[in-house]
Parts: structure tokens; sequence; C-alpha cells
């Protein structure tokens, strides 16, 4: 029987590096495909990149084609799924068909720690993860990517979950499936454009030191998952009140067209950009170049303890 791992294609310098025991950090690349319109998509994807080596890291964009998990894609492959129309998102449920299939997928969170774990690659910068969607108690719509945490063994830098989300249900969540949620020099889980929810977290800490010790504590005891929660820059972050307005006005727009499930994140994030005048897209620009100078940062400690 054929192993997982003859599906990864793992680039040589990513390759190297791993086995040379230095910091790698794992990127997604529905930000590419879904997250970000063009060419704000292709100039964050290759300023992540680039953030990560200006800090001593090596960086591994992860996506899917041609039967193959990419695990460091190429700058010809990223500008081809910047422009491509309906690549398909990959998480953990879409994994073998996208492989059996050999079509393209931009793997999403769950997706790209499903495929870093499988790489050997234990830290990965994303915007905001996803969670339970609002209206969850009826819907039961809730991110594949909580379950993920709970179950794969990979540091997820973000800035905090979606704001599109009901995020004291996603913390709820989270606890219940014993992921620890660290408020990164914050005592508040952020609300991705915004820095701060007004919901406390129960852990905080403010030295990369610790941050490695505790990831390195966490994977020698058999535990899996961990979010390392950084709010947006300051002077990037969002006025809380317009941009509710905004995304409650998206959410009323994507229920009449009965727009749901995977399609409805994109929507919302879209809708919100438009309502905003691009303000969301510059703000969603520099929280994930935040969150991967951070991730590359952690990952250094990681490798040199």
């Amino acid at each position: 029987m054929q192993n997982i791992s003859s599906y990864l294609d793992v680039v040589p310098e990513v390759r190297m590096a791993l086995e040379a025991g230095r910091a790698v950090v794992a990127l997604e690349s529905t930000v590419i495909a879904h997250g970000l319109p063009y060419p704000a998509n292709i100039e964050i994807a290759h300023a992540m990149e680039a953030t990560i080596r200006a800090e001593g890291a090596i960086p591994a964009t992860i996506g899917i084609h041609d039967g193959k998990i990419i695990i460091g894609m190429n700058e010809d492959e990223i500008e081809l799924l910047a422009i491509m129309e309906h690549v398909r998102k990959v998480s953990r449920r879409d994994l073998a068909f996208t492989l059996a299939t050999g079509a393209w997928g931009a793997t999403t969170v769950a997706g790209t720690m499903l495929c870093a774990h499988m790489a050997g690659i234990r830290f990965f910068a994303t915007g905001g993860i996803g969670g339970v969607h609002r209206g969850a108690e009826t819907s039961m719509d809730i991110s594949a990517d909580l379950q993920e945490l709970s179950r794969t063994p990979v540091l997820v830098t973000c800035a905090g979950a979606k704001s599109i989300l009901d995020l004291n249900l996603t913390l709820e969540y989270l606890e219940t499936h014993g992921v620890p949620v660290i408020g990164w020099q914050c005592d508040e889980f952020p609300a991705f454009y915004v820095a701060q929810s007004g919901l406390p977290l129960a852990q905080r800490l403010d030295d990369v030191a610790t941050l490695a010790r505790l990831a390195r504590i966490q994977w020698q005891n058999g535990l899996h998952g961990i979010i390392v929660a950084c709010p947006i820059p300051s002077e990037h972050a969002m006025e809380a009140a317009p941009l509710e307005q905004a995304i409650e006005a998206a959410l009323r727009n994507a229920q009449q067209q009965g727009i749901h499930g995977a399609a409805l994140t994109p929507y919302v994030l879209s809708q919100v950009a438009q309502t905003t005048t691009g303000e969301s897209i510059e703000a969603n620009k520099a929280l994930l170049i935040n969150n991967a100078r951070w991730a590359a940062r952690f990952a250094q400690a990681y490798a040199t303890q």
C-alpha cells in the first residue's frame, strides 16, 4: 500500500532546511486563490515569504496540483494560483479527491496544517483561523480548522479568528477540544481586522524563548495544535463599529443569495472590502505580514533551543 508521503513534493530548499533542523514556516495558499483579489494576492504571497526570509527562516507555501502536495511552491506556481479560476479549497476532507483528480488546490488553514505536519513542519503563519459561524446553533457551520487544531501538532500564528465569525463560541469550542490559545503580548482574543474583541484570554506570553519552550513541551507530551494570537498592528487596525455593520450587511446578502459553506467566507470578505473601499484589504495585508514575521521568530527560537 502506497504511503501518503509519496504524494509530497518537498522542494530541495525546504527539504534541506528540515534535514538540518533549520526554521521553516508553512504558508497557506487559500489566501492567494480565494482570500485576496489580484494583484494584492500575489503581492502578499511574495511579501510574506520575503518577511520570513528576512528573519532567517525558510518559507514553504503549500498547494496542490498534478496529484502532488507541493511543499514550497515556486514563483510561477504562485502566480498561476493567483489568477486561476475555480481553484478547489482543500481541507482535510478534500485532500484525497484533489490528489486523485489532479486538480489545482489551495490549502485552507486545516489543509495547510495537515500537509505541513506530513512534511515535518511545525510552524505556520496565516491571517485568521476559521471558527464557529454566526447562527451555528441552527446551521452547524463550524470550520474544520478547529478540529484540525485539536489533532495536528502545528503552531498556528494568526490574528485570532475572522471577524465574521462568532468569536465567543469559537473560543468555547477550542477550550472544549483542548487547544491552547496564547495571547501574544495581549490579554484579549484579537478579532482579525480589529486588535481587541473584548474576550479575555486565559494565557498570555511576551517573550519568544518561553513560547518556543511551551511548544516543545506541548509536543513532547503528545499534545497537538497551538494558536498564538497576534493582534493586528495598531496603525492598521480598523474601527470595530463600522466594520461590524459591513459584516452584518454582507451576511444578510449571503443569506438572501443562498451562499453558505466554503463559499461564505470569501464572499463576505469580498463584500466587506467593497464596503470599506479597500481598507479591509490593506488591514489584511498588514496582519498577514505581521504574523509571518512572528511565526519566523517563533520557529527560529524553537530550532535553536
